[in-house]
């Protein structure tokens, strides 16, 4: 037998029996339990009102809750939180095995999931779950359904080798995909019962490529809500009214256009931008190294006019990866008052209503800046017409904050790139990610202290949200082994 370096927290051996196990539980009981997660549909309160009539969210939750009590594992405490009108919380605990020993590791994901959309191929669909070349097809799983399970794994193959690890809490909320509105009540109430915060594990961001582990340096803020314009009480014949009544479409273009600059994108008010930090713009040249041009080409480009694909707003691998992270960007997500195309007759809409996603630098506030954008967007309205913006989230919370990692520990840099190394054969790689994740600036505000390691499954062509999502499988069994290994290393 070698014998042991001090110095390493898991010893190569180690490191190779906690790949066997992760692999073998996926592969005997997460990807089945994930494919029984994937039918259901879940729709986080934002896209399904009567959540708790139709009882999705409650399956999921309580199937997951369920999968982690029959693991038995020593001084395991589970218990289903529900306040009262709000989306429920799976709230877990284990104890130290490390001696003496007296920080926490906070382990995040959540189960509620984003609606269908359209465009999946023909033999797929969202909550039709379909496990193909070791991708798991289906909505949700990647995004992030996964999470509990793979949190619980990483603990117990830790428990297996008898590797020492701090003492563990799950927060599993079913909130998320709605801008985590029902979060922050559950946190207060959690917070005695948190402990000593100094690892929080978050697992419901994404990966650069599939080659090594990524970390995730900061995440986005959001604001999302509907913005509606009505001119006329119903609709009218178009050659009648054309001309003298405006169109709704044109003034709401009108209202836009004090937002965004359309032919360049730029957000126009300095409220929503913020400086990059130079150690972000850093790290985004030397991912830009590493992943080149597949920063842009990874997406699914239209044909364009001349035949070629259709173009990004960059093609400058760095200036790519701040623009997706730390620049404000305005997405029309959905559209109200337009028939469809085959039923559009010759009438002058009524009204005409956008759904607005509008992603904040890391550093911007998002309540103030829904406060901001709903004042922007109704103040002055032409031609005296009714505009309205109505921010989604509860009063108070209607915008989500980003996130910019605190420095980094000496002691996870080490245990980041040790795990990479030994799951992945590559070196840790550092990456901002465009999406919102609420809790992390809770948390961080919450324990200053504590260091933050976000990670995912969500690398190229995975598409959350979108058609075709996959759960990246051979890449979730790495990633579930290095966060065993991290968690073994927190002092």
């Amino acid at each position: 037998m070698n014998a042991r370096d001090p110095l390493l927290p898991v010893q190569p051996d180690e490191a190779s029996a906690l790949a066997k196990y992760a692999e073998r539980t996926w592969d005997e009981e997460i990807v089945p339990a994930l494919t029984d997660y994937i039918a259901v549909p879940a729709k986080s309160p934002m896209f399904d009102a009567d959540w708790q009539k139709n009882g999705y969210i409650e399956r999921v939750v309580r199937d997951a809750a369920a999968w982690v009590e029959r693991k038995k594992i020593a001084g395991l405490r589970l218990e289903v939180i529900r306040l009262e009108g709000r989306t429920p919380v799976i709230f877990f605990e284990v104890p130290a095995t490390k001696s003496g020993s007296t920080d926490t590791i906070c382990l995040y994901g959540h189960l509620d999931k984003q609606p269908e959309f359209n465009g999946w191929r023909s033999d797929l669909g969202p909550w039709t779950p379909k496990y193909e070349n070791g991708l798991l097809y289906g909505r949700g799983g990647a995004d992030d359904g996964y999470a509990i399970y793979a949190a619980i794994t990483a603990i117990m193959a830790l428990d297996q080798q008898g590797i020492a690890r701090p003492r563990c809490v799950g927060v599993i909320e079913s909130c998320e995909e709605s801008g985590s509105f029902d979060l922050p009540a559950y946190i207060d109430l959690l917070r005695p019962r948190l402990g000593n915060v100094a690892l929080v594990v978050c697992l419901d961001s994404g990966a650069g490529n599939y080659d090594q582990l990524w970390l995730t340096t900061s995440l986005r803020g959001n604001v999302t809500g509907t913005l509606r314009v009505e001119i006329l009480t119903e609709g009218v014949h178009s050659g009648d009214a054309s001309g003298l009544v405006p169109s709704s479409f044109r003034i709401l273009r009108q209202v836009l256009d004090r937002l965004e600059d359309s032919k360049t994108g730029r957000l126009l008010p300095e409220s929503f931008h913020c400086a990059v930090p130079a150690e972000r713009i850093e790290q985004a040249r030397a991912t830009a190294k590493i992943l080149g041009d597949e920063v842009w080409k990874r997406f699914p480009w239209a044909c364009g006019a001349d035949g070629g694909p259709t173009l990004p707003t960059t093609t400058d691998p760095v200036e790519a990866l701040i623009n997706r992270t730390w620049r404000p960007t305005l997405s029309v997500t959905g559209a109200d008052g337009f028939p469809e195309l085959r039923n559009a007759g010759n009438v002058l809409r009524p009204h005409t209503a956008f759904k607005l996603s509008l992603r904040l630098p890391p550093l911007v506030d998002g309540n103030e800046a829904a406060t901001k954008l709903k004042a922007l967007l109704e103040d002055n309205a032409p031609y005296n017409a009714k505009v309205t913006f109505a921010a989604d989230g509860r009063v108070g919370a209607q915008g989500a904050t980003g996130w910019n990692a605190p420095a980094l520990a000496s002691w996870l840099d080490d245990a980041l790139n040790a795990a990479s190394r030994a799951h992945y054969g590559a070196p840790c790689g550092y990456i901002g990610q465009g999406g919102t994740i609420p809790l992390m600036s809770m948390l961080q505000q919450g324990y200053p202290a504590a260091q933050m390691m976000v990670c995912g499954v969500l690398g190229p062509k995975s598409n959350a949200h979108g058609p075709n999502e996959f759960l990246h499988v051979p890449y979730g069994k790495r990633l579930t082994a290095a966060v065993a290994q991290v968690m073994a290393a927190c002092p």
